[in-house]
């Protein structure tokens, strides 16, 4: 039976070379962007579930809720480090191994040559008792021994040493102590992709040493400069202590003494254990290791997918419905010679899912030749395995199952409930198949509803991204040049020689060091206060060098610049363990000093306009708690800029001046960008030749904030004109078997006076009129996702009609090409052809 309802399918097929050929490309596409989609999806959900024993591991995060005083929500990756010792001290019983990481970016010395290494990661213990990874060289268990220990990754040390082992051998670390070597006591294989973590070396050092000149970071709450991870004894510990987080927090964090009221930073901070397979998905994105995704997002590319291939499966449904009429004789005769409606509802449905088998394996071919670019365009490690345990043999059964099911159901009911006794009437085999046809105008309004969606969500994407690379952040970005690599132990002192002679480079117009650059890594806030007020405001904090707002193209909008020949301008101190920092910090907390506001800060402070500000006096943390709230005196308000993302909100900030202590050069300048940054490179190399030169254009940075924007809206645009190729196919088979159909009514027509004009309007409009209603469903859809994506934004587009308007005149322009064509060549042919048919 089987065997007969295949050779019948397979003959069906020959016959109908046009539909089927539009079928299988239709249902191929949809089944291939199934499956890469499906892949996709599975590779984002299995982010570290290869590590063994990660249902105990996790990293603990910090939460900041929006403050009264300005603080903004924050999701925190990082923790500080005295939040892990903590808890490993209070809770002994549950926590079996605690590691704290940070990103170090030291000079690297091997034979005399200095270099870097990208992702290396400081520790205080040994981070591979808690991640597993496999080892070339060395074993977790013996890996990182002591804290001048140093293991690399299997890429890392090819890059470095070849073929060679490099066990044993050493490498030496410019750290804030000055050289320190280290010993190579391991190799693991390279960090999978698809890993909340990511680590080309990991260096074991003492904390106690590293944080000798800032030791008040071992003990603070608001400072978080890397990463806790636990290992507990158990996974249900984490429920454990995550009931006991408040108490927890109000029993040790301490409350930080503000001139009349007490702050306690647990008021706003919340702390929480978040298993290490939830993190790459979770609400934390701030401060991550490897690049994190959403939840949402996952799942519309998933809900697209299955759209995109529900498309397909209409145009199946679509076209089975219209070819009815074709069949109608053939069903006829089969029910006359006994065959009941189960068995054609079998044949009819066995003839489907052969097409979804055929089709799949045009999808899997078309899967196998693409992936290596789509997994490449989303910087990922996927791959397509057909067995085992990540095979995805079994799925794609299921899949070719379903959708041949879902595509053949319905054309099956409908085929088989054909009558004998009226279809075996005179020319009843080629007249027109039972129903009204509301129903494939339906599935055709969906189609096109969702095609239309997708070309207004791509158009929005690609405007609010290059709205975003090119909006005005407050700051020139053209002709900057960002300079990074500065405050090395030992060379720091080179930091300002170098700013000097790169201001004589032929084309520099200006060159000044800063605690902030665009796209910083890190953040740093303060409270500030009005004179005479206990309530504070949190702005940022950075210092800068005198020539910085010139450097950066930022216009002074009311009073001045920091200037050398005004003394209080300088807040330079040395760092704290300095012997000399004491006496200066005294001095500096008792003259207080001058500071350039932005706008912003100037509204957050309650001024009614930046020229208000000026002369007001503040009270703000420029030192440790220890010596106080400094005085400051406002004599400059700096227009806003936004040095991170126009998705996070802009920071207002206090600016103040110092001579070192800089993580940043910026260096503005004319003329030939190549031309300039290499001869900023040749005076660097020649003044600082131990630090490697990472200079980076504004332009370039900016443009890298927002890759994941741009890459979201090319796969939104892949799949906008996925769904307008599917779409079109289904047309395309529609409008020939419609125009074939009423051949008899046009010769008619014709006979009757009608033009070629006339009877081509006539079945142009037949097609456009779904696609018009297909407008009125996808505009507010389109219309609400889009707000709510567009309200991630601190800054965005307007949301106007044109994009709605376009997508659809875009959409109902191509639906009249594809049909216009059969509609001529019909419209033109002679009425006694047609009539002749009778």
């Amino acid at each position: 039976m089987w065997r007969n309802y295949i050779t019948v399918g397979l003959r069906a097929l020959a016959k109908n070379r046009a539909y089927s050929a539009i079928n299988i490309v239709g249902l191929a596409l949809g089944l291939a962007t199934c499956v890469l989609i499906l892949l996709y999806v599975r590779y984002e959900t299995s982010y570290d579930a290869w590590l063994p024993d990660a249902d105990r591991v996790f990293q603990v995060q910090t939460h900041y809720a929006a403050t009264p005083s300005g603080g903004e929500e924050m999701h925190l990756q990082m923790s500080g480090i005295v939040v892990g010792r903590t808890l490993r001290k209070d809770y002994p019983q549950q926590v079996e191994k605690l590691v704290w990481v940070r990103s170090f970016g030291p000079i690297v010395i091997q034979d005399g040559q200095a270099s870097k290494i990208e992702n290396l990661r400081s520790v205080d213990d040994n981070l591979f008792d808690i991640f597993k990874v496999p080892f070339v060289h060395g074993s977790p268990e013996t890996a990182l021994p002591d804290s001048h220990s140093i293991t690399l990754s299997e890429s890392e040390a090819r890059r470095r040493f070849g073929d060679a082992n490099p066990m044993g051998r050493t490498l030496t670390l410019v750290e804030n102590t000055g050289p320190v070597d280290y010993k190579i006591t391991g190799v693991f294989k390279d960090w999978p992709k698809n890993s909340s973590f990511s680590a080309n070396a990991v260096a074991r050092m003492d904390l106690d040493t590293q944080f000798a000149d800032r030791v008040s970071q071992l003990t603070s709450w608001t400072n978080q400069q890397g990463w806790n991870f636990v290992k507990l004894r158990s996974p249900n510990d984490a429920g454990l202590i995550y009931s006991q987080m408040p108490a927890w927090e109000k029993r040790n964090i301490p409350d930080l003494p503000s001139e009349g009221r007490k702050d306690n930073p647990g008021d706003f901070q919340d702390y929480r254990l978040a298993n290490i397979r939830d993190v790459h998905l979770g609400q934390a994105q701030d401060g991550s290791i490897t690049p994190g995704n959403d939840h949402l997002t996952v799942l519309t590319f998933a809900i697209i997918a299955l759209l995109v291939l529900g498309m397909a499966c209409v145009n199946f449904t679509n076209l089975a419905t219209a070819r009815a009429s074709q069949r109608a004789r053939e069903v006829a005769l089969r029910k006359v010679l006994g065959a009941s409606r189960r068995q054609l509802i079998m044949q009819f449905l066995a003839e489907s899912i052969l097409v979804a088998a055929i089709a799949m394996l045009v999808a899997l071919a078309a899967v196998e030749l693409l992936l290596p670019a789509f997994s490449a365009f989303l910087r990922a490690d996927i791959e397509l395995h057909y067995f085992g345990a990540g095979g995805i043999l079994l799925p794609v059964v299921v899949l070719v199952l379903l959708v041949g099911l879902m595509a053949g159901l319905y054309p099956a009911f409908y085929l088989s409930r054909f009558e004998p006794a009226k279809i075996l009437k005179a020319n009843k085999s080629s007249a027109d198949a039972q129903g009204s046809g509301h129903l494939r105008n339906a599935l055709v309004i969906a189609q096109f509803a969702v095609s239309i969606g997708l070309i207004i969500c791509t158009g929005i994407i690609y405007a609010q991204t290059v709205y975003a690379r090119t909006a005005d952040a407050g700051y020139r970005r053209d002709g900057l040049l960002q300079i990074g690599n500065l405050g090395y132990r030992g060379v720091e002192k080179r930091d300002a020689l170098v700013v000097e002679q790169i201001r004589r480079v032929p084309g520099v117009e200006a060159a000044a060091r800063s605690q902030i650059a665009v796209d910083p890594g890190g953040n740093s806030v303060s409270s500030v206060y009005r004179e005479g007020s206990t309530d504070s405001v949190d702005l940022g904090s950075y210092a800068v060098e005198y020539g910085f707002f010139r450097a950066m193209g930022m216009n002074i909008v009311a009073g001045r610049d920091f200037s050398e020949a005004q003394s209080r301008d300088d807040t330079t101190t040395p760092v704290p363990s300095d012997p000399g920092f004491p006496a200066i910090a005294r001095a500096l907390a008792q003259r207080g000093a001058n500071v350039v506001i932005t706008e912003e800060a100037s509204r957050r402070l309650g001024f009614r306009s930046p020229q208000a500000a000026i002369g007001a006096r503040l009270r703000t943390e420029l030192l440790p708690s220890e010596y106080g709230l400094v005085p400051i005196t406002v004599v400059g308000v700096v227009q806003d800029a936004r040095f991170r993302s126009i998705r996070d909100p802009l920071q207002p900030i206090v600016y103040t001046a110092q001579r070192d202590l800089f993580s940043d050069l910026l260096v503005r300048f004319s003329g030939s960008p190549s031309l300039v940054r290499e001869a900023v490179e040749r005076v660097w190399k020649r003044v600082i030749p131990q630090v490697p030169f990472e200079g980076r254009f504004a332009d370039d940075i900016v443009r890298e904030q927002y890759d994941q924007e741009a890459a979201r809206g090319q796969l939104f645009a892949a799949f906008a004109v996925l769904a307008v190729v599917i779409g079109c196919l289904g047309l395309f088979g529609l409008a020939a078997f419609t125009a074939e159909r009423r051949t008899k009514e046009i010769g008619i027509r014709k006979v009757l006076g009608a033009r070629t004009r006339d009877i081509v309007r006539l079945l142009v409009w037949q097609f456009s009129r779904p696609v018009l209603i297909a407008n009125l469903i996808a505009w507010p859809v389109a219309w609400w996702l889009m707000r709510s994506w567009l309200n991630g934004f601190d800054v965005r587009i307007a949301l106007t009609p044109v994009p709605f308007l376009l997508a659809g005149l875009l959409a109902l322009v191509i639906a009249i090409v594809t049909v216009a064509g059969h509609a001529y060549r019909v419209a033109r042919t002679s009425p006694v052809i047609a009539l002749r048919y009778e």
